[in-house]
C-alpha cells in the first residue's frame, strides 16, 4: 500500500482513463457524455438484431438434414446452438457496463464469440465503445480477444461440434477477417470519439466567448462609470469650494450690507443645489483604480461641452457629408451656459461617439445631426447616417459595440435615455433624450 507521499499506482488495464495528462503525453479525453434514451435503445437493438441474424445463419450451418449425421452429433449440435443463443443474450446483458468498464466488457464479449456467434453483435458494440476513448492500451486487449476467439471457434469449437476439421489456411483466413472486422470497429470508435471531443471543444469555446463578451461589456460599464466619477469629481470640488468660500465670508464679515449678505447666500444656495444634483448622478458609482497609499490621481483636463460640437462636425467633414440642424433649440443656436454642464457634456459625447462610428463604418454617407429642446423639458440629440458609399472602403476593424454600451451608461447616469439601431437600407440612428433643467 502506498503512503501519502508516494506516487499513485498505475491504473489497471480495465479501469477508465483519468482526466488530465501524464508528463510528455497529450491530455487524455474526458469520459464520454451520457447517452440519451434513444441513443442507448438503438445500440441495443442493433446488437440484438445482428445477434439474431448470426444465430440464424449458425443454426442453418449446424442443423443438418435428418438422417445425415449420427444421433450423438445431432444432439451435440443442438446443445451448441442453444449455448450459442444463451451466451449471446448474456453478452447483450453486459453492454450497459461497457462505458464504465470498456476494456473488461469488450474483452469478455470478444472471448465469448469463441463459442457463440450470437455474441458478435454485443462484441461489436463493445469494441466500438472501447475505441471511442482513442487509447490503444484499451483497444489492443479487445482486438487480441477477437483474433483468439476466431481461431478457437474455427480451429477447435466448430470442428468438435460438427465432427469435421478445418484446414489451417481456412483458420488463418478467418483470423484475417476478424482483424478486418475489429479494425473497422476501432476506426469507427476513433471517429466517434474525435467527433465528440470536437463538439465538446466547440461548445466550450462558445461558452468561453460568451463569458468573455459579458466580462468585456461589464468592464466597459465599469470603465465608463470610473470616467464619469473622475469628471464629476472636479465639478463637485469646484462647487463645494465656492460654497465653503462664501459661507466663510458670511462667518467673519460683519460689515456686509443686507444686499451683499443676500447675494452671498444666493450663491451658496445655487452652488449647493448644483453640487447635490451632480452628487446624486454619481451616487453608487464605484471608482475603480482610486488612489491608494496616499497617491493622488492625475486630474483630467476640462471636459468639452455641447457648444463645441462644431469642432466635431468640422473634423468629420473629410469623411462624411455632415449637416448640423439646431433650428429646434431656443433662438436657433447652440446653448451656452443655460444648459446644465452634465447634460451639455453628455450630449457632446453622444454626438462624438455617433460621428466616430459613422466615419469608421459608413464613410462617404450623409449624416444629419439634429438638436432640439428647451429649458424645463428634454434636450433631444439625434444623429442619423445613411448607407455608406459603396465606392469607398472602410478601414475600420470590426467593433464589439462597447462604445455604445459605455454611452448608454453615461446617458443613464445623466437621467436620460438612449436608443440606437440600423435600418434595412443600411442607415443607422442614435437618439438620446437628456433632462434640461431650468435654473430660473
Amino acid at each position: 500500500m502506498h503512503s501519502v507521499a508516494s506516487p499513485p499506482a498505475a491504473p489497471p488495464a480495465t479501469s477508465l482513463p483519468r482526466d488530465g495528462a501524464e508528463p510528455g503525453r497529450s491530455p487524455r479525453p474526458v469520459a464520454p457524455p451520457a447517452l440519451r434514451p434513444w441513443s442507448r435503445i438503438w445500440r441495443y437493438l442493433a446488437a440484438a438484431g445482428l445477434a439474431m441474424l448470426l444465430w440464424i445463419f449458425t443454426s442453418v450451418d449446424l442443423i443438418p438434414a435428418e438422417g445425415t449425421v449420427p444421433a450423438d452429433v445431432e444432439a451435440r449440435m443442438g446443445a451448441a446452438l442453444l449455448l450459442d443463443g444463451l451466451l449471446g443474450v448474456l453478452a447483450l446483458c453486459l453492454l450497459p457496463l461497457r462505458r464504465r468498464h470498456p476494456v473488461l466488457v469488450g474483452t469478455v464479449t470478444g472471448l465469448v464469440t469463441a463459442v457463440s456467434t450470437a455474441a458478435l453483435g454485443a462484441a461489436t458494440v463493445a469494441a466500438v465503445s472501447a475505441a471511442t476513448w482513442r487509447r490503444w492500451r484499451l483497444v489492443l486487449p479487445v482486438a487480441v480477444a477477437w483474433v483468439v476467439a476466431v481461431a478457437v471457434y474455427e480451429g477447435l469449437w466448430r470442428p468438435s461440434v460438427m465432427d469435421t476439421a478445418n484446414s489451417t489456411g481456412f483458420v488463418v483466413l478467418s483470423g484475417g477477417v476478424a482483424i478486418g472486422m475489429v479494425a473497422t470497429c476501432v476506426a469507427t470508435g476513433f471517429y466517434v470519439g474525435a467527433r465528440r471531443e470536437l463538439l465538446t471543444t466547440l461548445r466550450q469555446r462558445a461558452e468561453t466567448a460568451e463569458r468573455e463578451q459579458l466580462l468585456k461589456a461589464e468592464a466597459a460599464r465599469e470603465a465608463e462609470r470610473t470616467r464619469i466619477a473622475r469628471e464629476m469629481h472636479d465639478v463637485l470640488a469646484h462647487r463645494i469650494s465656492l460654497v465653503a468660500m462664501h459661507a466663510g465670508a458670511l462667518a467673519y464679515r460683519t460689515d456686509l450690507s443686507r444686499e451683499e449678505t443676500a447675494q452671498a447666500a444666493g450663491v451658496i444656495q445655487h452652488n449647493a443645489h448644483v453640487a447635490l444634483t451632480e452628487l446624486r448622478q454619481v451616487l453608487g458609482v464605484l471608482r475603480a483604480g482610486s488612489p491608494q497609499g496616499g497617491e493622488r490621481a492625475a486630474a483630467e483636463p476640462p471636459q468639452p461641452e455641447l457648444a463645441q460640437i462644431t469642432e466635431l462636425v468640422a473634423a468629420a467633414a473629410p469623411y462624411v457629408d455632415v449637416t448640423l440642424d439646431v433650428s429646434g433649440l431656443p433662438g436657433g443656436r447652440l446653448p451656452g451656459g443655460e444648459l446644465p454642464a452634465t447634460t451639455s457634456r453628455t450630449a457632446y459625447r453622444v454626438v462624438q461617439e455617433a460621428l466616430t462610428n459613422t466615419c469608421k463604418h459608413a464613410p462617404g454617407s450623409a449624416v444629419a445631426v439634429r438638436l432640439a429642446g428647451a429649458p424645463g423639458g428634454l434636450l433631444t440629440v439625434e444623429v442619423v447616417n445613411g448607407a455608406p458609399d459603396s465606392t469607398l472602403r472602410s478601414s475600420a476593424t470590426p467593433g464589439a459595440g462597447l462604445g455604445l454600451l459605455g454611452l448608454a451608461e453615461r446617458v443613464d447616469l445623466a437621467g436620460g435615455a438612449l436608443e440606437h439601431g440600423g435600418g434595412p437600407d443600411g442607415s443607422f440612428a442614435v437618439r438620446a433624450w437628456l433632462p434640461w433643467e431650468d435654473d430660473k
